[in-house]
C-alpha cells in the first residue's frame, strides 16, 4: 500500500475546516435537542394522557427510524416547505436536533425517575409546587446522574453528523469525500478523517470525565 502523506498535507486545511463545521453542527444540535428533549420528557412524565401519547409517539418515531431517512425528510421536505429552498446547514441542525431530542428526553425521564419519590412527596408536603419541586429538589440531583449519558449522546452525535454529508453540508465527511474524489485515494482521506473524529470524541470524553470528577467532589 502506497500511503501518500503529501496529499494529506494538501487537503488538511479543508479537513480541519470541515471538523470545525462538524463541531458547530454537533454543538448546536445538542443544545437545541436538549431543550426540546426536556419538553418531550415533561410530556412523557405528565399526568395528561394526550401529552404522554404525543411524547411517546415522538420518541418512538425518531428512535425507530434511520437517522439518514430523517435527514432526507427534513432537507427535502420540512426545510424546503418552510424556506422554499433547501439549505444543507439548517437541515443538518434541525434533523440532528430532532433526533437528539428523542434520546435526551429518555435521559431526562430516567434521571428524574431515579430520584426517590419520597423527596417529591416531602417537597409537596412543604407546599412547593410541581415546578418548584422539579426545579429545586429533583433536577439538581438528577443532573449529576444525567451527565454520563448526555456525554455519550454528544459523542454519538459527533459521529452521526457525518451522515449530513449526503445533503452536501460542508462538514468533515463532505471534504473527505472531495479529497477521495480529487486524488482517487481511499486510505489517506478516510484514515485521516477517522483520526480527526477520534481526536474530537476522545477530547470530549476527557472533558466529560473532568466534569464528572468536579461534580462528585462538589
Amino acid at each position: 500500500m502506497d500511503f501518500r502523506f503529501e496529499i494529506i498535507a494538501d487537503y488538511l486545511p479543508l479537513l480541519l475546516r470541515g471538523a470545525l463545521v462538524t463541531i458547530a453542527i454537533s454543538a448546536a444540535s445538542i443544545v437545541i435537542g436538549s431543550a426540546l428533549g426536556l419538553v418531550v420528557a415533561w410530556g412523557k412524565l405528565s399526568a395528561n394522557f394526550a401529552a404522554r401519547y404525543l411524547a411517546s409517539g415522538y420518541i418512538h418515531f425518531f428512535r425507530g427510524t434511520p437517522l439518514l431517512v430523517q435527514i432526507l425528510l427534513v432537507h427535502f421536505g420540512i426545510v424546503y416547505v418552510i424556506l422554499g429552498k433547501t439549505d444543507a446547514m439548517i437541515a443538518a441542525i434541525v434533523a440532528l436536533s430532532l433526533n437528539s431530542a428523542a434520546y435526551t428526553a429518555e435521559i431526562y425521564r430516567a434521571g428524574v425517575q431515579s430520584i426517590d419519590k419520597g423527596q417529591t412527596e416531602a417537597a409537596r408536603s412543604l407546599g412547593m409546587t410541581h415546578f418548584q419541586t422539579m426545579r429545586f429538589i429533583i433536577l439538581p440531583q438528577a443532573i449529576k446522574r444525567m451527565i454520563p449519558p448526555f456525554g455519550n449522546e454528544f459523542i454519538v452525535l459527533i459521529k452521526d453528523s457525518s451522515l449530513v454529508s449526503i445533503i452536501a453540508a460542508q462538514e468533515l465527511m463532505y471534504w473527505t469525500d472531495a479529497f477521495k474524489g480529487q486524488y482517487l485515494a481511499v486510505w489517506e482521506p478516510y484514515l485521516t478523517a477517522a483520526f480527526i473524529y477520534l481526536v474530537l470524541t476522545y477530547s470530549f470524553s476527557k472533558l466529560l470525565n473532568y466534569v464528572e470528577r468536579r461534580l462528585q467532589t462538589s
